[in-house]
């Protein structure tokens, strides 16, 4: 029969094993690396950092109302980049309007960073009541004369700011009594014309894991 102090060790050996094991950076995703903590499976990495690897080989950011491709990942900054979907250019509504934009799950690890620069489009005139930059000289409307396919948002009130503070850590929102589109733009150089610009993408970043726990003392 087995002693109390040979079971207490088989327990302590398959908790620092499993420990281990969620340690494991995951494989990658086609060719696109997997740095930890990020996770794609609940064997490897930190599944409080989870994304997803579909069917194509595309990693995919989860927000608490939608689904955003990753475009890049720069694991010694923990931030990550997504792209934003697109725009009806016959209304100027964006493809996540009927779920209200970009909406972070607070309990998550990730939140916007103060890299974007974020145009809001086919406004309410209520917008112009806000302290955000909505004037003639506003780069929403640099936007909209520089690209082709966001004409049809020249007809309501847009306004641009940089993300940064409480109010955008977590959402860029969309709504009906406000903003029905928006764009964004990571470390935007404005003096660009339009059609320099990069692709409309959001920057996210993530918390550093917690700190493992330490391996038990041997047992004598």
């Amino acid at each position: 029969m087995a002693t109390p102090l040979i079971l207490l060790r088989a327990a302590v050996l398959l908790t620092c094993a499993g420990l281990a094991l969620s340690l494991l950076p995951c494989p990658p995703c086609g060719t696109h690396p997997v740095p930890y903590p990020l996770s794609t499976g609940p064997t490897c990495g930190d599944p409080w950092y989870k994304i997803r690897c579909d069917n194509n080989a595309t990693l995919l950011f989860d927000s608490s109302n939608n689904t955003y491709p990753i475009t890049s990942i720069s694991p010694y900054d923990q931030r990550l980049v997504i792209a934003l979907p697109p725009i009806d250019a016959s209304t100027c509504v964006a493809a996540d309007f009927p779920t209200n934009g970009l909406q972070l799950n607070r309990s998550a690890p990730f939140i916007i960073t103060n890299t974007n620069t974020v145009l809001y489009l086919n406004c309410n005139d209520s917008i112009l009541r806000s302290p955000l930059d909505c004037g003639p000289d506003s780069l929403c409307h640099v936007y909209i004369n520089g690209t082709s396919g966001a004409r049809a948002c020249g007809a309501a009130a847009c306004c641009s700011f940089r993300t940064g503070g409480s109010t955008t850590e977590y959402r860029l929102r969309l709504r009906p009594e406000g903003c029905r589109a928006y764009r964004s733009f990571v470390r935007l150089n404005p003096k660009l014309p339009a059609d320099q610009w990069p692709q409309p993408s959001v920057e996210l970043q993530w918390a550093s894991p917690p700190e493992p726990p330490l391996a038990p003392l041997a047992l004598g």
